[in-house]
């Protein structure tokens, strides 16, 4: 049963995520010595980077223990505008007292297979001899119901044997490296930030529509032991 969490404006519904954040890395540090969180790109977790990095919750995140990977990546540089990890760079991993080791970026820059192989190979070694299993993975969902890099319509929304994949995105003629459902449903918790009223139809179809992920991709994500949340402000919820 997935928990849905609503505030009345983007910049609460950010320091909500942060707040969410900073308990879920104390409660995974206390238990096994660290915590890893899988980022989300967009402008929503933007904001809630944003306030991660801010002195009030350099008290709150023992960023020593973290570690940080990310959910999907553009075919990019990491300097260029529109890679995820630069979002999370100029956002947040500039600022905060990180290790460079502890921060574990898709290769945008590479060939999208080798990057995918390559991001599989890091998970695995991290978690080894463990259950690949983050205590948290962040997403964000688009006006067409996609999450990560799981586009409608797209055979990397039923990928059930890699965790990690690279596929070619027809509607935006690029290449995606992305999180499947395998390992986003393996995680302890995953958290969706949804803000606006563009989304708000797309949210109600997604959450209280007819069970098809082929048309809508975050449906697919059902944590096998996990938490599930939805963390929305009054605009996307308009229509729940």
């Amino acid at each position: 049963m997935a928990i849905i969490q609503t505030y009345p404006t983007p910049d609460e519904l950010a320091r909500a995520a942060a707040d969410h954040f900073a308990a879920l890395s104390q409660e995974a540090i206390a238990n096994h010595s660290h915590f890893s969180v899988a980022l989300a790109g967009g402008s929503t977790p933007r904001a809630t980077y944003e306030i991660l990095a801010t002195i009030e919750y350099a008290q709150k995140v023992n960023w020593e223990r973290v570690h940080v990977f990310w959910g999907d990546e553009r075919m990019f540089s990491p300097e260029h505008e529109d890679s995820n990890y630069r979002l999370a760079a100029d956002a947040m991993l500039k600022v905060i007292p990180i290790s460079k080791d502890n921060i574990h970026r898709i290769l945008g820059e590479a060939k999208p297979q080798d990057a995918a192989r390559a991001y599989e190979g890091t998970i695995r070694e991290f978690f080894n001899p463990h259950t690949t299993s983050f205590d948290l993975i962040l997403l964000g969902m688009g006006d067409d119901g996609h999450t990560a890099s799981l586009f409608p319509g797209t055979m990397a929304v039923h990928e059930d044997t890699l965790q990690v994949m690279a596929h070619f995105v027809e509607k935006l003629a690029a290449w995606r490296v992305t999180f499947t459902p395998r390992l986003i449903n393996a995680a302890k918790n995953v958290t969706f930030l949804v803000s606006g009223e563009r989304k708000a139809r797309r949210l109600r179809q997604v959450l209280v529509g007819p069970y098809q992920p082929e048309v809508l991709p975050a449906q697919i994500v059902r944590p096998s032991r996990g938490h599930l949340r939805w963390l929305i402000d009054e605009a996307a919820a308009l229509h729940l």
